[in-house]
């Protein structure tokens, strides 16, 4: 992708060149992440082992529910126990051996090959927030969201750099019939970027919906070899696993497609009031999971999935970056490497009902723990608010401007022009400056991060530009963002037969949202 808009043109040198070509918006995306920082590791050999002794003490013991026909039969062809008709006791050497064939690493393939993603291992992604029934607009205004909502939110994930996908769902499009709304939502996601996706998961049948639709887009015999779309699968805690989320998930490694295993924890309500034992609960769970789509499909990516909460004992309110959640997350990485499996988090989780200061620390705190613990898919990265109720448009373009700070920070320390940046010190002596040295003309731009969004100026520049605060700022840049965005074409006979099957899917879907997840 090129630059989207050009800085005006002005007499070069000086400070007015330089500000211009700071305040030029660039949208090529970065790379998949390669982190080179030291990982927070807060257990010990013996405590890992704790953990992993633990779970699969669990799973022996206590049992998983796979409330699902289908599961339990392909549980009783490898041998696992069953009891009380879906309670399903897993022996760890068979959960051992199964989550061995799933692979530690692969590439993410997106309709334009340079935006393909490598990862898992010291490699990261960063996904937006997805499943939000109301959204904060360009005016900040609460309301709910429609399609072209929707569609904005996908221009905006197509033209930020720091993030790798365009999800799915940002916001709900409450201006379509819900059993219909996975066409529409899966249609867009194609259309307006051509990053990577997720995929609909919300019914089985769904589910093959998507996979069709991403058959249509890149062939079926590419996606038997190239992951191409995500799915998520929501465990409901503790240690159940429904019929709706294992459909989905066997539609999606049928077809060789990642899928997150993603127990949904809601700390002291669904899990014990013990950060280690709530742990133990959830590898267990995810665990159960991971080791279920082997059964399905030997050798297809998989990977370790969780959403942390913890719940506040005064409203029964779940809460977002507490410090409990950054040990949570500093465990599950040892874990999922322990495994050798990749593993998602969430990232920039607000409770805040509005993006103001609370909505800043939590999100901050939360992605930092998310990148010191080494997390490969690292999802809910722009826009999450109100625990997930609202995307926020302004907090939307700050975050995934976080997120290229985080970039920055989590590829450790640039040593390639050391030498040169310390012949400088020579040049300039004792009592200079460096502003005017040729080093610093050259590495200017990328020596340190520039914020786009936040206001360093003095308090007088401030008020003369208007007094402006940072969701103002925000929504100005999303303005024009929006106004730039450049449609990445899908291939005419592509969109055609994508429209063709979603017309003939509207035709056979009866148009009753309770029917949704009929099939």
């Amino acid at each position: 992708m090129n630059v989207v808009e050009e800085a005006p043109r002005t007499r070069r040198g000086g400070r007015g060149s330089r500000r211009e070509l700071r305040s030029a918006i660039d949208t090529t995306m970065l790379p998949a992440l390669q982190r080179k920082l030291p990982l927070v590791e807060p257990m010990d050999e013996s405590q890992v082992e704790q953990i992993d002794n633990a779970s699969m003490d669990i799973l022996e013991d206590v049992g998983v529910i796979f409330r699902d026909p289908q599961a339990i039969a392909d549980w009783k062809s490898v041998g696992a126990d069953i009891r009380d008709e879906d309670r399903v006791h897993l022996d760890r050497g068979l959960v051992r051996e199964l989550i061995r064939s799933i692979p530690e690493s692969f590439t993410y393939h997106a309709r334009n090959p340079a935006n393909n993603l490598p990862f898992g291992k010291d490699h990261s992604i960063f996904v937006p927030m997805t499943g939000a029934p109301y959204l904060r607009d360009l005016e900040d205004r609460r309301r709910g969201p429609t399609l072209q909502d929707l569609a904005d939110f996908h221009k905006l994930s197509h033209m930020l750099p720091a993030i790798h996908s365009s999800a799915h769902h940002i916001v709900e499009p409450m201006d379509h019939v819900v059993a219909h709304r996975h066409l529409r939502i899966t249609y867009s996601s194609m259309k307006h970027s051509d990053k990577t996706f997720m995929g609909m998961t919300t019914s089985p049948r769904n589910a093959e919906d998507v996979m069709d639709m991403c058959a249509i887009l890149f062939g079926d015999e590419f996606m038997e070899t190239h992951p191409v779309a995500t799915g998520n699968c929501n465990g409901n805690s503790p240690l159940v696993w429904d019929e709706t989320m294992l459909g989905a998930m066997r539609a999606f490694c049928k077809r060789n497609q990642p899928v997150l295993c993603s127990p949904f924890v809601l700390g002291g309500a669904n899990t014990p009031a013990s950060t280690a034992a709530s742990v133990a609960q959830l590898n267990a769970e995810a665990l159960s999971a991971l080791a279920y789509t082997q059964v399905v499909r030997k050798g297809c990516p998989a990977i370790y999935g969780h959403y942390l909460s913890t719940v506040s004992m005064r409203s029964g309110a779940p809460m977002a970056g507490t410090p409990e959640i950054s040990l949570m997350n500093f465990m599950i990485g040892q874990m999922a490497r322990y495994y050798k499996v990749p593993w998602r988090t969430s990232n920039t989780l607000g409770g805040a009902k509005t993006f103001d200061a609370q909505a800043g620390y939590e999100s901050a705190s939360t992605m930092m723990a998310v990148l010191m613990a080494g997390a490969n898919y690292i999802w809910h990265s722009a826009g999450w608010n109100e625990a997930g109720m609202h995307c926020s448009m302004a907090k939307f373009v700050v975050d995934a401007e976080q997120c290229a700070m985080g970039y920055r920070m989590a590829q450790g320390v640039n040593w390639g022009d050391f030498d040169e940046a310390l012949a400088a010190v020579r040049d300039i002596g004792p009592g200079g400056h460096y502003l005017g040295h040729p080093h610093t003309q050259a590495n200017f731009q990328e020596a340190f991060f520039m914020p786009q969004l936040f206001d360093n100026n003095s308090i007088e520049q401030w008020i003369a530009d208007g007094s402006q605060e940072i969701t103002e700022r925000a929504l100005k840049h999303v303005h024009k963002l929006l106004a730039s965005y450049e449609e990445p074409k899908l291939d005419p006979a592509v969109d055609e037969a994508l429209l063709d099957y979603i017309a003939r899917r509207e035709r056979e879907i009866p148009a009753v949202d309770a029917l949704n997840n009929e099939h």
